[in-house]
């Protein structure tokens, strides 16, 4: 009976649970949920962090009359009178007054060429009307004393005191007296014309300004050799060139199939590439009647309404021929900016400002259309660069990366 009793009392190990098994999983599926919740975070921030590809632009500068361009050319800068100053004579250059850049006035001495011989022929020249003038009056003391024998013998023969034959002896010595004097006169004209040819030999030795202009460049120095073609070897034409800054205009070429947007006294805006901040009005002045077959156009002639000191002769302008004058007010820069760049936000037109690898949204104020592009009136500046085309999920502050086009 006992050994039955303790028989029925063995464990069976295989049917009892083991302490403590559950505890350990509900510890497991707590770290694989820790887990998963961990990674999730880690991905929604990582998303919510992650530099956002923009493309960038920037804000620039433009003018009103732009939006009343009927046609763009290009050209330079020319002066209307421009002059290569030579001398018609042959000689050596002696004496250079001028350099680039010096404000000359029209007869004033440039240069002059050595002028000794030419010097010494005046001065002989000089020489050869005094004597024909001594000659004149040693003549009109002849024909003093001629004039005087005649009158005596005439009378002299009125008495019959002298012989008819030496009467006409005295009235043909007054007569060749008086043809001696115009011999003389004429022999002073001769010489007063050969002093006068002598003087405009020695003035062929000053080269002198044609007109009131600069000095643009300076072609020979003192010591050159220089002849009215140059045709000697080492010799030099032209001294200096010079200009009248005064008939500065454009020469631009337009192409003969846009000679129908342009005529005489168009207004025109004239932009040079060394002064690319400035605009300078102009008007279509004139058209060379001839087109070049080479490069089918007809060059255009632009005067500038009002010069100014900085224009200088062979700059590079850009010509836009405008539809109508641009009031005063309107001929100065705008700041602008391209409308795919500007977003409404909140009912207000913000743009999106690039700071390093972040972007601030600006709220800004725009204008009217100028061509392509949108005035704007406040918020930016020409240089700063914005986000094209923002995504709804920029925002301010938000990371960003430069997108390369």
């Amino acid at each position: 009976m006992a050994d039955s009793d303790i028989s029925r009392l063995k464990i069976k190990r295989a049917a009892t649970p083991v302490a403590g098994a559950p505890r350990r999983r509900r510890r497991t599926w707590l770290v694989v949920v820790l887990v998963t919740l961990a990674i999730a975070a880690a991905l929604v921030f990582r998303s919510m962090t992650a530099p956002i590809p923009v493309e960038p632009v920037s804000v620039s500068m433009a003018y009103p009359s732009q939006s009343f361009a009927l046609l763009n050319a290009t050209g330079y800068v020319v002066a209307q009178r421009k002059a290569a100053v030579a001398s018609k004579a042959t000689g050596r250059l002696e004496w250079l007054g001028v350099r680039e850049g010096s404000r000359v006035k029209e007869g004033e001495v440039l240069a002059r060429l050595e002028s000794r011989d030419v010097t010494a022929t005046k001065e002989q020249a000089a020489a050869n009307i005094k004597l024909a003038q001594a000659n004149l009056e040693q003549g009109q003391a002849e024909l003093n004393e001629a004039e005087r024998n005649f009158n005596r013998s005439r009378d002299l023969l009125a008495k019959n005191f002298v012989s008819q034959a030496s009467h006409d002896a005295a009235i043909s010595r007054f007569e060749k007296a008086k043809s001696a004097i115009a011999g003389y006169r004429a022999s002073i004209a001769v010489a007063q014309a050969n002093y006068r040819a002598t003087e405009v030999g020695v003035e062929q030795t000053l080269i002198r300004a044609p007109f009131e202009g600069v000095v643009l460049t300076k072609n020979a120095n003192v010591g050159d050799v220089i002849t009215p073609f140059s045709s000697a070897l080492g010799s030099q034409a032209a001294v200096v060139t010079m200009a009248d800054m005064s008939t500065l205009e454009v020469e631009a070429d337009v192409s003969e199939s846009n000679l129908e947007k342009i005529q005489p006294n168009q207004p025109c805006e004239i932009q040079l590439d060394a002064l690319p901040g400035v605009r300078f009005r102009g008007r279509l002045l004139r058209m060379v009647p001839t087109v070049d077959r080479a490069k089918a156009t007809v060059m255009a002639k632009i005067k500038f309404t009002e010069l100014d000191p900085r224009i200088l002769p062979e700059m590079s302008a850009k010509v836009s021929f405008l539809s109508q004058e641009m009031p005063e007010g309107e001929r100065t820069a705008r700041t602008v900016l391209q409308p795919a760049a500007i977003v409404q936000r909140d009912g207000k037109n913000v743009v999106f400002v690039i700071k390093g690898d972040k972007v601030s949204q600006v709220a800004i104020e725009t204008g009217a259309r100028i061509g392509e592009m949108v005035e704007i009136k406040s918020g930016l500046a020409a240089g700063d660069r914005v986000v094209m085309r923002p995504s709804e999920k920029l925002h301010d502050g938000a990371p960003i990366a430069l997108s390369a086009k």
